[in-house]
């Protein structure tokens, strides 16, 4: 055989073995591919695409560790929800949700963390110096203050409550407690029309998110609607 036929002969081999290895590396490229999916998809909520409770948390985290008191943490609560699936349907009530999450995420931007806590409770952690908070949080309710559209050409009237936490304003820089704050915040300001800022005093509420608490001198707080 010529030295030709015997260097083909072997780049032929080698040819094959990198084929036949590329095969098993192929499928498990695909399979990698597909659990990246599914861990993304368990990371977001299907409705609205916002973070689930979990990831927003890791991101929010880390948003607050990076800006430090330039950040802010926004909860927001659509005002008269259930009223909306009683007159319009649960089809209008996902609409106006997904029209919610694509308001906050327009509104924030890409570098925020956006997420649906569940039910109509959303959450936002975004880097937002002190002096332009109010500007930009009025602008939030306007945007809120929106009707929507359905597919089907009805107008929906829509409001939600704002509340806001600040590190400074309520000297921590903890989620957890900035959360409980702006919750809190968003309660004292509910059905307002107007976005409710955090003082350190909202931090004492001694529950999760500010819900169901009891404060000093009022009644037991419920879910309002």
């Amino acid at each position: 055989m010529s030295s030709l036929l015997r260097v083909q002969g072997r780049i032929g081999q080698r040819t094959l073995l990198l084929t036949t290895a590329a095969v098993p590396l192929t499928g498990w490229a695909v399979h990698a591919a597909a659990l990246h999916k599914q861990l993304a998809a368990t990371r977001k909520d299907p409705l609205t695409g916002l973070l689930r409770r979990d990831a927003h948390t890791a991101r929010a985290r880390r948003l607050l560790a990076h800006h430090g008191d330039d950040t802010a943490v926004v909860m927001v609560d659509q005002d008269h929800f259930k009223a909306v699936n009683d007159d319009f349907g649960h089809p209008a009530g996902d609409a106006v949700l997904a029209a919610t999450a694509a308001r906050l995420t327009a509104w924030a931007g890409p570098r925020a963390s956006v997420g649906r806590f569940g039910g109509d409770e959303f959450a936002v952690v975004l880097a937002l110096p002190a002096a332009r908070l109010e500007q930009r949080l009025a602008q939030l309710v306007r945007m809120l203050h929106t009707p929507v559209v359905t597919e089907d050409g009805r107008t929906i009237d829509v409001a939600a409550s704002v509340g806001a936490a600040t590190p400074h304003a309520v000297s921590s820089r903890d989620l957890t407690v900035l959360q409980r704050a702006a919750d809190a915040a968003l309660y004292d300001g509910k059905h307002t029309g107007r976005p409710h800022l955090a003082t350190a005093a909202h931090t004492t509420v001694p529950s999760i998110n500010g819900r169901r608490a009891r404060r000093p001198g009022t009644a037991a707080w419920g879910r309002a609607a």
